[in-house]
């Protein structure tokens, strides 16, 4: 087990006498029956209350499934921060008035949020479960990194726009910038979700409800009732024209930059040690 372990084999091992413990405990995934005795019952992780490996390959399938889905949306969640969090902290050193307001962060968080409740049953392309993977937190600071900065690169762009091209007002600004990060909080969403081009892989039916909803909501708020409570104005048509060409192009720069990091990640896979091709054996 530990042998095959070393050599990036994710190992399951079947057993229910005492002499099986040992592998039991040492395999990624030990299993035994109801049957089987005190010992390997306590070493196993999975005990099968009928005979039927079938439910095996349907777990199997699931947990594939929800650990693809759990990578996404915690792919999605820290280079949102992490870009917000970069944007926030450059712009409050620059401008002479804060860039949001605390409530209007809070509905941004609460807004954007909403569409990744829906990721956990979205639909996940064959190449994410035809093989097992592994918890990889490299991948993940890298990803981070890679978008979240793509994300600050075009929030700056926003700001130049608004304060140089369109000289917005305080109000205008927040406003604008709050549609901005929506919007594109909820492309970057289509665009991660798949390693595929995003037209080429559908999301869930909810997934796309939720997304499509939500950004028409972030375009609508400006010009609702409650919109001056909560520090929002109505923007200008060229100014909202200017934000949807702005996230149009961070769209297309996420997709490409998608492809490009999913292709070096892989690459990084093939490098390492192939896994030895050992045949089962049965005890």
């Amino acid at each position: 087990m530990e042998a095959l372990r070393r050599r990036g084999h994710v190992v399951g091992y079947l057993g229910d006498g005492i002499n099986d413990a040992p592998a039991l405990h040492e395999a990624d995934i030990g299993i035994s029956v109801d049957s089987a005795v005190d010992v390997a019952r306590e070493a196993a992780d999975l005990i099968l209350l009928k005979r039927d490996l079938g439910v095996l390959l349907r777990g199997i399938d699931h947990g594939r499934k929800t650990f693809a889905n759990t990578m996404k949306y915690v792919s999605i969640t820290t280079s949102a921060n992490f870009g917000n969090m970069i944007s926030m902290a450059f712009a409050s050193l620059f401008l002479p008035f804060l860039p949001l307001l605390a409530k209007q962060i809070l509905l941004n968080n609460l807004l954007s949020s909403l569409p990744s409740l829906a990721i956990a049953g979205d639909n996940v392309d064959v190449e994410q479960t035809s093989t097992p993977r592994r918890w990889d937190i490299g991948a993940v600071r890298r990803f981070m990194i890679s978008f979240g900065l793509i994300s600050s690169l075009f929030d700056f762009l926003t700001f130049g726009f608004l304060l140089l091209v369109q000289h917005a007002t305080v109000d205008i600004f927040r406003t604008a910038w709050f549609v901005e990060s929506l919007l594109t909080q909820l492309a970057i969403v289509v665009i991660i979700r798949t390693y595929h081009a995003f037209w080429l892989s559908r999301p869930s039916p909810l997934l796309s409800a939720l997304t499509l909803g939500v950004a028409l909501l972030a375009i609508a708020i400006p010009y609702l009732p409650l919109a001056g409570w909560l520090g929002f104005v109505p923007l200008p048509l060229p100014t909202l024209g200017g934000i949807v060409a702005i996230t149009c192009l961070y769209l297309i720069v996420s997709e490409l930059t998608k492809r490009w990091f999913f292709g070096r990640e892989h690459r990084k896979r093939v490098r390492r040690p192939r896994p030895l091709r050992l045949k089962a054996v049965e005890d």
